[in-house]
């Protein structure tokens, strides 16, 4: 990923993404926020334990770094409910894992401490997304769900969708001990002798298998629990916070 930093707060942007001019994204880290303890400091979690006032600012500072555009926050539950956003200032936002949307000048956020943030954008039709997934995520392909309404009901044409799979439990420490009752059966060949899921695999492939062409992914390799100096981790440390990745079209051409 490309580093960058505004504002003072550093963030990274994907290589295949930050050659798009009408695009803001950034997937920021854990560093350069207000919160304190285990939540320190860029936290943009209300449900971790952390103190109101604080996440309030460190979203300020994500929105700073975004032209001080609006951010949309969904309460992510882990399900294959996708958000369609019509409208500057959407209504409801609650109990989705992905949000999808061709207004310009708002920001579309995930949450994120080892799941998978994973944006795309559409440059024909000019329509981006966000999607919080998970390994319940996975195993439900809400990387299709997010796919097929972007295609049926925003006219994309999954070919011309580029997608940035972020930072997020790696191989090297995804253990699922109880695999064989939580992960289906289809998806244990991405398991090593270990029992070890390497879950950007599997989303890459379901990216692929719903028409995204492989040249247009990039998969991250940093692995959050690996990297809590950087990154929110809850499989490393339990009591944590959440750092945000971002997406959002803009009104005219420019960069970050």
């Amino acid at each position: 990923m490309i580093s960058k930093q505004k504002n003072n707060i550093p963030f990274f942007q994907f290589p295949n993404l930050s050659a798009f001019s009408d695009l803001r994204h950034g997937v920021f880290t854990r560093t350069g926020g207000y919160s304190k303890g285990p939540h320190q400091s860029l936290n943009v979690g209300f449900s971790v334990g952390d103190e109101e006032g604080r996440v309030r600012e460190n979203r300020r500072l994500i929105s700073q770094c975004m032209d001080g555009k609006d951010l949309v926050f969904v309460n992510q539950v882990h399900g294959t409910e996708v958000f369609q956003i019509r409208n500057p200032k959407p209504e409801t936002r609650n109990s989705y894992d992905a949000m999808v949307t061709d207004v310009s000048d708002i920001i579309l956020v995930i949450q994120v401490a080892d799941c998978q943030a994973v944006i795309m954008y559409d440059p024909v039709r000019r329509v981006a997304a966000n999607v919080h997934s998970g390994w319940r995520g996975s195993v439900k392909n809400i990387i299709s769900h997010t796919v097929n309404v972007m295609e049926k009901d925003f006219s994309c044409n999954p070919c011309n969708i580029v997608a940035g799979i972020g930072p997020s439990l790696g191989q090297c420490c995804a253990e699922f001990i109880n695999y064989k009752t939580e992960i289906p059966e289809s998806l244990w060949k991405y398991k090593d002798a270990s029992d070890h899921f390497d879950f950007r695999a599997v989303t890459k492939e379901q990216l692929c298998n719903a028409g995204v062409s492989e040249e247009n992914i990039y998969s991250d390799a940093l692995c959050t629990r690996c990297n809590t100096d950087m990154f929110f981790s809850y499989r490393g440390e339990g009591t944590t916070g959440r750092f945000g990745v971002a997406i959002g079209l803009k009104m005219d051409s420019g960069s970050v």
